[in-house]
């Protein structure tokens, strides 16, 4: 089956006009089956916020599952736990609901850019992956060293031995903070593709106030679009269920790729939540 949605369900233009933040997890899914979660990210999430977004959501929905960023080495702040015991043992606490429920697709660990290949981020994935024995688990790379023509196959039978779903960037091309399109799965059951746009300009400049605001303002057009239907047609022999997640949203775009690529896909979902009533 090929999933297709986007990152975070906060801000899209699927939503009725005054519709309140809680009630938009239920609009979503009469539109998407399955949505990257991001708040997992910033902070290990309490229970009472899976389960909500569990209860919102109709049985056939999958959710995407962000790595905590104590968990891969970003670090934006304070980490509240002593030891990456506590932390790997509390993020997965925090994913019961998502199990129990069925809903869990993966857990997607995506690296940094300074994250390089070498000796000991190798022996780091091993044990993350030791950690999540039992998870499905995604792996995304930021930094082009790892599909280099020197590493590239190397990378990928560590993967599929490692069992890592291959999570697929399509992203600007802008030097060692990228990395290219590699279209081969490590997974037979799944694979992941996160759209990130082709923003080239604003990808590797960090930096000013507005920087992550820009840095996926993109639109897909209707050939790179194509391109795309032809990729996760190649895909699909390769691994059971496809994965894919628009993130290009800096401007708003990405929910409305996303349905222009279910359509293009010629795919029509069951399953899905009843949309809200719109009543004002």
């Amino acid at each position: 089956m090929i999933y297709i949605g986007v990152t975070g369900w906060g801000d899209h233009d699927i939503y009725p006009k005054g519709m309140a933040s809680r009630d938009k997890l239920k609009e979503y899914a009469a539109h998407f089956l399955t949505v990257e979660v991001d708040a997992s990210f910033y902070a290990v999430q309490p229970a009472r916020n899976v389960e909500k977004w569990v209860n919102d959501t109709p049985a056939d929905f999958r959710f995407v599952v962000k790595a905590y960023q104590g968990m891969t080495g970003h670090q934006r702040g304070e980490i509240p736990f002593s030891s990456k015991e506590e932390m790997f043992e509390a993020f997965k606490e925090s994913l019961a609901p998502y199990r129990e429920s069925g809903k869990l697709a993966m857990v997607l660990f995506q690296f940094p850019p300074w994250f390089d290949c070498r000796k000991e981020n190798v022996a780091y994935l091993r044990y993350c992956r030791e950690k999540m024995t039992g998870y499905p688990v995604a792996l995304e790379f930021r930094n082009q060293s790892w599909f280099s023509s020197s590493f590239r196959s190397q990378t990928l039978r560590f993967m599929e031995a490692e069992e890592w779903i291959h999570s697929i960037c399509d992203e600007p091309q802008a030097g060692e903070g990228s990395v290219p399109t590699v279209l081969k799965a490590t997974d037979k059951k799944k694979t992941l593709v996160r759209m990130h746009g082709r923003n080239t300009a604003a990808w590797m400049k960090p930096g000013g106030k507005y920087w992550r605001k820009v840095r996926y303002l993109y639109c897909y057009n209707q050939e790179e679009l194509l391109e795309w239907k032809q990729n996760i047609l190649k895909l699909q022999k390769q691994s059971k269920d496809i994965y894919v997640l628009f993130n290009n949203n800096s401007g708003g775009d990405a929910a409305g790729n996303a349905k222009d690529f279910i359509q293009l896909m010629d795919i029509e979902y069951k399953g899905l939540a009843a949309k809200q009533l719109d009543l004002f």
